[in-house]
């Protein structure tokens, strides 16, 4: 048995959720720049502690530093297994990943001197890190650790046995450790803070989008209630005129008379193409006017549709290329066909001479080309293409017809573009995923 259903997702989700995706994303980077923060550490922490035990011939416990280092290799390869993991990042485990950093620098500043290590200044690399990626109370939380860690080097800590010739300056070790930290605090908080800032605002652009594509779908709801009740209150008047044209055909005054039969017939075809339209406003809003969903084939569906716009529209030079390839059993899609429709329309409109359709199959996604030789789109429509209101045909509320088929192809997965021609004219392409219209086997 077969079941007729599209397998489009599933609307789109709320604001709030992909909101809360966008901060996952962010998190996820953010967690990256401090794997490579700590990498960086080590190596560099790694390098100092040999300079300074066979370099300048001074005793650290080489050991025992090496352990912790060796740690914080453990905790790296760890944070990148979390980054394969599908549950979201948030601030907690940032949180976290600070707290072991400040508790492992902790450790090597005790084992090497204590508060008198000049390269105690990290602490604060730790803090602004913490001011840029964490909440508030976290960042305090990060502070108080710090300095509390400071005051017990100082009453624990012991300093190693370095001579006093600070008077030397530059000469000085204790003053040229000083200038390294801050060169190294200096440079690690040039590069992370501008990738992290990096990251917020390409986040913050991304909900921007969210939010205006938000207020289209509110707009696009909107207008649905309105054509719904337009098309129920259309449905019967236009009942009646069908009824009442049908009647005329076979009256005498009419009948005999043949230029008013073949105005009552062309009358006819209109209402019946108005009642179709009616139809599909309410089968796409849910409500089936005694129609439903039809089982059929993809090179069907395209042939069906093009013959149904050709009868009824005032075409000229028509050309029309199916390369689908192997056909497909599909489900016909009345938002889908009126979304076509209106693309030959305004293709129509600004080239009433000459049009013409391609349809291909790119792997499992359907592309469908609508060219013509008109004055094409103005550069400005083509960077806000599928916004509302966005028209070269200046008149007042023109505009909609490729917004709603841009929601349409959104809904289905799918996108469109337009660009203009060398040669003049312009070209529209639909991109559907095969998936969204595929007749699915029970």
């Amino acid at each position: 048995m077969e079941k007729l259903t599209m397998t489009a997702p599933a609307g789109t989700p709320p604001l709030a959720a992909i909101r809360r995706s966008s901060e996952d994303v962010a998190g996820r980077k953010n967690l990256q720049l401090l794997i490579q923060l700590r990498w960086i550490a080590m190596g560099g922490q790694l390098a100092t502690i040999l300079l300074v035990h066979f370099g300048f011939g001074i005793t650290l416990p080489l050991g025992q530093m090496l352990v912790v280092l060796f740690g914080l290799l453990l905790l790296n390869a760890v944070s990148l297994l979390r980054l394969k993991l599908p549950k979201s990042i948030g601030n907690t485990e940032l949180f976290l990943s600070l707290l072991i950093d400040v508790a492992t620098l902790t450790i090597l500043l005790y084992l090497s001197g204590g508060a008198t290590n000049p390269f105690v200044f990290l602490y604060l690399l730790q803090v602004i890190l913490g001011a840029v990626l964490l909440k508030v109370w976290s960042t305090w939380v990060i502070l108080i650790t710090t300095t509390l860690c400071f005051a017990w080097l100082a009453w624990s800590g012991k300093p190693l046995s370095l001579p006093l010739d600070h008077s030397k300056g530059l000469f000085s070790l204790y003053i040229e450790g000083m200038i390294i930290c801050f060169v190294l605090n200096g440079v690690l908080l040039v590069i992370f803070i501008n990738r992290i800032t990096r990251n917020r605002r390409q986040r913050d652009e991304h909900l921007a989008e969210l939010r205006q594509r938000a207020a289209e779908e509110e707009h696009i709801v909107r207008m649905g209630l309105l054509a719904s009740g337009a098309a129920h209150e259309l449905g019967t008047p236009l009942a009646t005129l069908s009824v009442i044209l049908g009647d005329w055909r076979h009256m005498e005054p009419f009948k005999s008379d043949r230029d008013m039969a073949q105005e009552i017939g062309e009358m006819q075809t209109q209402v019946l193409r108005c009642k179709s339209i009616v139809s599909g406003i309410l089968l796409s809003a849910g409500e089936a006017r005694g129609e439903s969903s039809e089982e059929t084939t993809a090179r069907e569906f395209l042939d069906d549709l093009v013959t149904e716009w050709r009868e009824t529209r005032p075409v000229k030079d028509f050309i029309y290329r199916n390369d689908f390839g192997q056909d497909l059993s599909i489900v016909s899609d009345s938002a889908l066909k009126q979304s076509i429709h209106n693309v030959l329309d305004n293709a129509l409109e600004a080239s009433p001479q000459w049009l013409r359709l391609d349809v291909h199959r790119d792997d499992d996604t359907l592309v469908i080309s609508v060219t013509d030789r008109g004055p094409g789109f103005p550069p400005a429509m083509l960077e806000s293409l599928g916004r509302p209101y966005q028209s070269s045909k200046g008149r007042s509320g023109s505009g909609l017809g490729l917004f709603l088929v841009m929601n349409v192809l959104r809904t289905l997965g799918g996108n469109l573009r337009a660009r203009n021609l060398v040669q003049g004219g312009a070209v529209v392409m639909l991109s559907l995923p095969l998936s969204a219209v595929i007749l699915e086997e029970e």
